[in-house]
């Protein structure tokens, strides 16, 4: 069984990604990032400090503006010449006005592609899950695909972009019928639901990745049971910790770097 380790794939990008943001400040162009939120919740606190993290050590401003007001900080970010990525980390306080919200973010500073068809980039999360099966060798063609959500940050995004190539993907939701899912050949689940995808949920030979995140008793969890994660007869699944996560930062941070190079193109 494979493990898909997205973070030892992350580790081979990072430093290509060094070198490409040392080659832009070269040309006196300072690539940065600001992340804007207005909630210091467990998880949010932990991929803010993963990308800042992240950041340093390829070479990236990050800036982490926690702000009652998200408007005026997404027109503040907008306005900045210096500034060429902006990121709302979600869930806002008022999770009704996500949709209000990220739309003013600029098209091409909206680097984790939330803004919908009019931005300049593709959903950071969807990219990284193309690019951790692809990066071992999971073809999709012919397969059955499920996903488990259709959230903005990975299953809709997903959805559009698997069926645009011609995949043949189901979206399931937390609430469905998931005893469906023993009849697919790969299953992304990205609910935020802890343990929903059970062993009997998931056919021998599948291929499972969590892209799922939740705090329970303020350890992050994912969607997928432990059950799961024991199973010898798999083709393939993310581990507990380091899947979908660090590649995600890994696209995050490619789409910073070419929205601060088209800078200067």
């Amino acid at each position: 069984m494979k493990i898909l380790n997205g973070a030892e794939l992350a580790d081979y990008m990072k430093s290509n990604q060094a070198r490409m943001a040392g080659g832009l400040r070269a040309q006196k162009v300072k690539p940065k990032l600001v992340i804007i939120r207005d909630n210091d919740s467990p998880v949010i606190e932990k991929y803010v400090e993963l990308k800042k993290e992240y950041g340093e050590d390829i070479g990236v401003e990050v800036d982490d503006w926690l702000r009652e007001d998200v408007t005026s900080a997404i027109s503040e970010a907008n306005t900045d010449a210096s500034v060429h990525g902006v990121i709302v980390q979600l869930p806002l306080k008022n999770k009704e006005k996500t949709d209000e919200v990220l739309k003013l973010i600029a098209r091409e500073k909206d680097v984790d592609g939330l803004v919908g068809d009019d931005s300049e980039f593709e959903s950071a999360t969807a990219t990284a899950i193309n690019w951790l099966l692809a990066g071992y060798d999971v073809n999709l063609e012919g397969k059955k695909i499920a996903l488990v959500g259709r959230g903005r940050l990975v299953g809709a995004p997903l959805e559009k972009m698997w069926k645009n190539s011609g995949y043949d993907v189901e979206v399931f939701r937390s609430h469905s019928d998931l005893s469906e899912l023993k009849n697919f050949d790969i299953i992304v689940s990205a609910t935020g639901v802890p343990h929903l995808i059970k062993d009997n949920m998931v056919k021998i030979g599948a291929v499972v990745v969590d892209a799922g995140t939740a705090s329970e008793g303020g350890v992050l969890v994912g969607d997928v049971d432990d059950e799961v994660r024991w199973r010898e007869d798999l083709t393939a699944i993310t581990p507990k910790i380091g899947g979908v996560g660090p590649l995600t930062v890994t696209a995050l941070f490619e789409h910073v770097l070419i929205a601060a190079e088209n800078t200067i193109i």
